[in-house]
C-alpha cells in the first residue's frame, strides 16, 4: 500500500493510475490530464513539507450529494444519497512518532499528540478536532494508531451541501483503517466513527448520512431506523446512461447566523415526536400526527406539525425514488425528485430563513432554474437549505443553456456538473 514517493510521480506520469483515476473522476482526456495535475502537485507539496519523509501511500475520499430523503436522517427515517467525482486527497506517510501533522492546502498545519485524545475545547470546529476524535474512537476500539504525516487538497465545495467536513472524516478515517487496521473497520463504520467525531470532538450534531455516502461511495440507500446499525443498501443504477446531468448550482447566499434556522428543524420533529412519548417521528404513525393535528398546533405549532408531515411523505418518497431507479423507471424518479423539493419549499421550510426573509437566493435559483428547465427534468433544495445550494437533474440537450442561464443570473461558476463516483474512501496507490 505504500511506495517511494519518485516512483509514485513517475507511474502517475506515465499513466499507470489513468484505468483508477478514470473511474473516480471520468475518463475524458482533459479530465485525466488535470486528476494528474492535481495528485502530481500534491505530491510536490508533501515533499517539501516532509523532505525526510520518502515513503508514502495515496488516498481519496468523496464528497456527497443528497438525492432524496431531505431531513429524514435525523429522525430516523430513509434516504437515497450518492458519492460525487468532487473530492479530498491525501498524501501520507506513516510513523511511529504517535503524532499526526496534516498539512491541508491554504490552512495552517494541524498537529495533534495521539498521547491526549481527550476532547480538547478550544479545538472545537477545526479539523484537528476531527481528526483527534478519529483516532479516539479507533483507540477505544482496540487500534494501535501510531500517526502519519500528510498533506491533503480538496476540491469539494465549501458549504455546498456536498460535505467536504464528512469527506474530510471518511479520508482520515479510511486512512486509519486500511494501514493500522487492515481494513477491518469497513465503509459503515468509518462512517459512524467520522459523525462520532463530528459530534463529540468538533462541536456540531449531524445525522450520519453524510458520512455514509462519502464512506460507502456510489448510490446508496440508507434506512435509519436503527441508528446503530442502520442498513444500507446499493442503488444499482447508471446515471451516466440517463440522459440527464446533475447539477449543484451554489446560490451565493450567507451562512452566517443560521445555526438557529437548521436547529430548528430536528427540534421541532422531535418536539411532536416527544407528544406522543417518542424521542424521534419515525417511532410515532403517520396516522397518530395527522389525527392529533389540533392539538398537536396548540403544543408544539404550526410550523411543526407541517415539518412532520414534510418528514413523513419524504420518507416515503425516498424509498419511492430507490424503487424506480431499481427497475429503471427514471421519469418517476424525477417526479419523485421535484415533489420533494415542492415539500421541502411548502412543508419543512427550508428554502430561506424566516429571521431574514428579504434575503432569497435559493428561491431565486429555483425560479430561475424552473423557468429553464420548461417542466423537463427536477430541482429542488440541496441538503439543509436555506443559504446553499439547489440540485437539478436536467437533460443534456438543456445542459448549455441550463448552465449558461443559472450562471447569468447567479455569477458565472455558480453551476456544477457533476458525476457519481461508483466508490467511496479509498486507497489509490496500487
Amino acid at each position: 500500500m505504500t511506495m517511494k514517493l519518485k516512483q509514485f510521480q513517475a507511474d502517475l506520469t506515465a499513466g499507470k493510475y489513468d484505468e483508477k483515476l478514470c473511474k473516480l473522476y471520468g475518463s475524458s482526456d482533459a479530465v485525466l490530464a488535470a486528476q494528474r495535475a492535481r495528485y502530481l502537485q500534491a505530491a510536490e507539496n508533501f515533499s517539501r513539507l516532509y523532505p525526510e519523509r520518502e515513503e508514502i501511500a495515496v488516498f481519496s475520499a468523496p464528497g456527497r450529494t443528497e438525492i432524496g430523503g431531505n431531513h429524514t436522517d435525523h429522525q430516523h427515517g430513509c434516504v437515497l444519497a450518492a458519492s460525487v467525482d468532487l473530492d479530498v486527497i491525501a498524501i501520507v506517510a506513516f510513523h511511529d512518532e504517535h503524532v499526526i501533522r496534516l498539512q491541508s492546502a491554504g490552512y495552517s498545519q494541524d498537529y495533534v499528540d495521539l498521547c491526549d485524545l481527550t476532547v480538547q475545547p478550544e479545538e472545537k470546529g477545526k479539523s484537528a478536532a476531527l481528526i483527534r476524535g478519529v483516532v479516539s474512537r479507533f483507540q477505544e476500539m482496540g487500534v494501535a494508531v501510531g500517526g502519519f504525516d500528510a498533506y491533503t487538497t480538496s476540491n469539494v465545495l465549501s458549504g455546498s451541501g456536498l460535505s467536504s467536513s464528512a469527506a474530510f472524516e471518511v479520508l482520515i478515517g479510511t486512512i486509519i483503517d486500511q494501514h493500522y487496521h487492515a481494513g477491518a473497520a469497513g465503509a459503515v463504520e468509518i462512517a459512524k466513527i467520522g459523525q462520532y467525531a463530528e459530534n463529540r470532538y468538533f462541536g456540531k450534531k449531524s445525522g450520519l448520512m453524510d458520512q455514509m455516502a462519502s464512506s460507502v461511495g456510489g448510490v446508496v440507500a440508507i434506512d435509519f431506523a436503527d441508528a446503530a446499525a442502520p442498513q444500507v443498501e446499493p442503488v444499482s443504477f447508471d446515471f451516466s446512461t440517463s440522459g440527464y446531468a446533475l447539477c449543484i448550482v451554489d446560490t451565493g447566499g450567507n451562512h452566517a447566523d443560521l445555526t438557529a434556522e437548521y436547529a430548528a428543524i430536528p427540534e421541532e420533529m422531535c418536539a411532536v415526536a416527544k407528544y406522543f412519548g417518542a424521542q424521534v417521528l419515525s417511532e410515532v404513525s403517520a396516522n397518530q400526527v395527522m389525527q392529533a393535528i389540533p392539538a398537536l398546533r396548540k403544543a408544539c405549532g404550526d410550523r411543526a406539525v407541517l415539518r412532520a408531515i414534510h418528514f413523513y411523505r419524504e420518507d416515503r418518497r425516498a424509498q419511492g425514488e430507490c424503487d424506480a431507479l431499481e427497475r429503471g423507471d427514471f421519469e418517476a424518479f424525477l417526479r419523485l425528485v421535484q415533489n420533494s423539493g415542492e415539500s421541502s419549499y411548502c412543508l419543512l421550510q427550508n428554502v430561506y430563513p424566516c429571521s431574514a426573509p428579504q434575503e432569497q437566493p435559493i428561491s431565486i435559483a429555483l425560479a430561475v432554474g424552473t423557468a429553464l428547465l420548461g417542466g423537463r427534468g427536477a430541482i429542488r433544495v440541496h441538503g439543509g437549505g436555506f443559504g446553499g445550494t439547489i440540485q437539478a437533474f436536467v437533460p443534456d440537450v438543456l445542459l448549455t443553456c441550463f448552465q449558461e442561464g443559472m450562471e447569468a443570473a447567479l455569477g458565472k461558476g455558480c453551476c456544477h456538473i457533476l458525476r457519481i463516483r461508483p466508490v467511496g474512501g479509498t486507497v489509490i496507490l496500487n
